[in-house]
């Protein structure tokens, strides 16, 4: 079974699945909470999420912060807004010209910015 580039394979007498990523990442053994995450990646899900056409980044704009889709909303913003406690239904209805998938792109523009930002200290 294969779907958005994660494919996961069980068989008979296999007593967990396996749950292979995208290119190059080895397999992992799940149980537990991690195979309902592995279930959950397989459908709804992504692992991964490509937030380059959704984060831009302009010299002249906002000081050359990270912005969403070329708007003056910044990413920094949006996590303002979240750690401070608004839903995103709340976000949303402030700021109709953001999405969901908007959100969903600067939280893994942040995570992403995170990963980085430990593997350069470690």
């Amino acid at each position: 079974m294969e779907e958005r580039g994660i494919q996961v394979e069980s068989g008979i007498g296999a007593a967990k699945p396996y749950v292979y990523y995208a290119a190059g990442m080895h397999p992992r053994r799940y149980s537990g909470r991690r195979r309902a995450l592995a279930v959950r990646l397989r459908g709804e899900y992504s692992r991964h999420m490509d937030y380059s056409k959704i984060i831009t980044i302009e010299p002249g704009k906002r000081s050359g912060k990270p912005c969403i889709r070329g708007m003056r909303i910044t990413v920094s913003d949006v996590l303002e807004y979240l750690a401070s406690g608004m839903t995103q239904e709340q976000i949303l209805n402030d700021f109709p010209e953001l999405t969901r998938e908007d959100i969903r792109a600067c939280l893994a523009f942040a995570a992403d910015r995170e990963k980085r930002l430990s593997a350069s200290v470690a």
